[in-house]
């Protein structure tokens, strides 16, 4: 045995022991130790499953105006009824962004459209040559460029998948309130304001 090692090995064998008495000891008087008797806790009140206010249209304020909108003002210990699956709206209407660079939401139903690296069924309307044959926005030239800002002659890879960054529009109520303006209403106020003084 090397004599550099013998103060670890001795150290570690300390440590070891120390802790076999903790636990010796721990498990001694947890033994002898009664269970504590707590009271019975009060009847929980009765919590309602749908928590929204009157005075706003936002889903999951409490009381004190606290943002849960995962829970619903529903304590953590009780379950909450679940919400109705919101519907896809299908009617074709262009939403304004919500948050700047938000990709744009799909207006109608996309129920069995097949989208895998063999096929994407949306590039069928939106591909630069047939959104016009088809009356459909067509995707952004971004979705033609490779990591290297090289332009493709096809929807780049990165871009293939439309449903990483666009979802349908649905009938869901809003969990947060927003107050966001696209450029064009903000740019068309200021033109407004200038045009007034």
């Amino acid at each position: 045995m090397d004599m550099r090692n013998k103060p670890w090995l001795l150290g570690a064998a300390l440590i070891v022991l120390m802790m076999v008495l903790v636990f010796l000891a721990g498990l001694m008087l947890g033994r002898g130790a009664k269970a504590p008797t707590t009271p019975p806790a009060a009847p929980a009140a009765k919590v309602s499953t749908t928590n929204v206010h009157a005075e706003s249209s936002v889903i999951g304020r409490t009381a004190s105006k606290q943002l849960d909108g995962l829970r619903r003002g529903v304590p953590v210990d009780q379950e909450a009824a679940p919400l109705p699956m919101a519907r896809v709206e299908n009617v074709d209407r262009k939403r304004l962004r919500a948050y700047p660079m938000q990709p744009p939401t799909i207006p109608h139903a996309i129920d069995g459209y097949q989208v895998d690296k063999n096929s994407n069924r949306c590039m069928l309307c939106h591909a630069r040559a047939n959104a016009e044959k088809f009356q459909a926005p067509p995707v952004s030239v971004t979705h033609y460029m490779d990591r290297d800002d090289q332009f493709l002659a096809t929807i780049s890879p990165r871009r293939y998948f439309c449903n990483q960054c666009h979802v349908v529009q649905t009938d869901a109520p809003v969990l947060v309130t927003n107050t966001f303006e696209d450029i064009d209403a903000v740019m068309a106020a200021a033109a407004e304001s200038k045009g007034a003084q």
